[in-house]
């Protein structure tokens, strides 16, 4: 099982605070926000970790996270020169997940759960984590069978699905490559990633977790103080 970090893009919903570095490098309470979605995949046992950058920011995240030695992991770094979706990500990380499944985590999600059991159990298909919310028209939402099995997918409804949002941690297995590559950009000239949640779901092969603990895609600013207000709590 190989990981990504998908740290790229311009966070202009962040601006000003992000005009001058990147969004995955502001601090969330105590420590810089990347290193909460990097602890996810290692407690999950995955060693071997792509991050991938906006190029303005290439030479900090390499200061701050090195080779990966640091963290007993070993850490490669891709270039995204323009964020062109999240399933960019397979495409950008072709060659470094070569024949292996894949765990990606987006770089601004914080997870209070633990998903090693789920990583190293994965064998094939897809794998996404669901989360209730109170407001899913801001978010791609899944609704599942009693047997946790997605049954249908959507991106932003417009109506009620269900409110059960996906959130930002995927597991592929290798097929995922060329199921991106195969993805149309959208309307908003993005390759989506719920593109790729529907290409395994055709196929009877993704299935839903449920995300117990606290959840912050912490990409506004409100989210931002949220999840450091709850890791200060938890320091304590």
């Amino acid at each position: 099982m190989k990981g990504i970090i998908l740290a790229g893009g311009h966070a202009t919903r962040l601006r000003p605070i992000t005009k001058v570095t990147s969004k995955q490098l502001l601090p969330v309470y105590n420590k810089p926000m990347i290193y909460y979605p990097l602890e996810t995949l290692l407690a999950g046992g995955i060693k071997d970790i792509l991050i991938i950058v906006a190029p303005e920011n290439a030479g900090d995240f390499l200061k701050l996270l090195g080779s990966g030695k640091e963290f007993g992991a070993k850490f490669t770094y891709e270039i995204q020169d323009t964020p062109r979706g999240l399933a960019d990500a397979f495409i950008v990380g072709a060659d470094f997940i070569g024949d292996d499944n894949v765990t990606m985590i987006l770089g601004d999600n914080i997870f209070e759960d633990d998903f090693e059991s789920t990583i190293k159990n994965f064998k094939s298909g897809g794998h996404v984590f669901a989360k209730k919310v109170h407001d899913p028209e801001r978010f791609g939402v899944v609704k599942f069978d009693d047997k946790m099995n997605a049954v249908q997918i959507e991106e932003k409804p417009k109506t009620y699905l269900s409110d059960y949002a996906i959130t930002g941690l995927y597991i592929y297995d290798n097929r995922v490559i060329e199921a991106a590559k195969q993805v149309k950009p959208s309307a908003r000239g993005e390759i989506e990633i719920t593109e790729l949640h529907n290409w395994y779901l055709k196929k009877g092969e993704l299935k839903v977790d449920t995300v117990k603990g606290e959840w912050f895609d912490a990409g506004t600013f409100e989210s931002l103080l949220q999840a450091s207000n709850f890791i200060a709590g938890k320091s304590k």
